[in-house]
This record gives structure tokens, sequence and C-alpha cells, in this order.
């Protein structure tokens, strides 16, 4: 279930900071909230995972699931440039990922 947790509050991440990006610094006032909202959910479900699963582990999976989710957001969605060099970084990133899931304990 820690798991499962972790990867929503990863979801999340990618949720609240596109609508970060949609409240223009703040100054619209739905989307800031919702940055608020969706980002205490994030935490939340971050934390609760943190119960079992390690911090180490834990915060790289959240991050990396925040940081790719919003790479690939932001071209799909937002129009923003796609390069190779932009992609292996990702794919390196996903790869620590997979790293970091298999040497956790069970």
């Amino acid at each position: 279930m820690a798991w499962i947790m972790l990867v929503i509050a990863g979801v999340l991440e990618v949720a609240w900071a596109y609508s970060m990006k949609l409240s223009d610094g703040f100054s619209r006032p739905l989307p800031a909230v919702l940055t608020v909202v969706l980002m205490t959910a994030s935490f939340g479900l971050l934390s609760f995972s943190m119960r079992t699963i390690p911090l180490g582990t834990a915060y790289t999976i959240w991050t990396g699931i925040g940081a790719v989710g919003a790479f690939v957001l932001g071209i799909a969605v937002l129009g923003e440039q796609f390069t190779v060099q932009r992609a292996i970084a990702a794919a390196l990133i996903v790869s620590g990922l997979v790293l970091m899931k298999l040497s956790a304990p069970s």
C-alpha cells in the first residue's frame, strides 16, 4: 500500500507543478488554491509512504516521478521543446528510480 501511495504522491506532484505554472506566479486565484491543495495531498501521501519506505528511497522516487512527469507534461501539454539530451536525462532519472526501487527492502 505504501508504494501505491508513493506513486499517487508523485503524480500529485506533477499536478501541483502544472497548476503552479497555470497560477502565473500565484496571481490567478483558482490555480493557486489548487496548487496548495494538491501540494498538501502530495506531501501527505509521501509522509504516509515514509512510514514503511526508507526516507532516501521514498523521497528519490517521489521527486523522480515529479521531474519526469513534469518533463513529459511540459512537452505534451505546454509545447516545451523536446531534445535528445533532455530525453536522455529523463531516461537516466527513470533508470535511477528503477535501481532505487530494486534496492529497497521489500
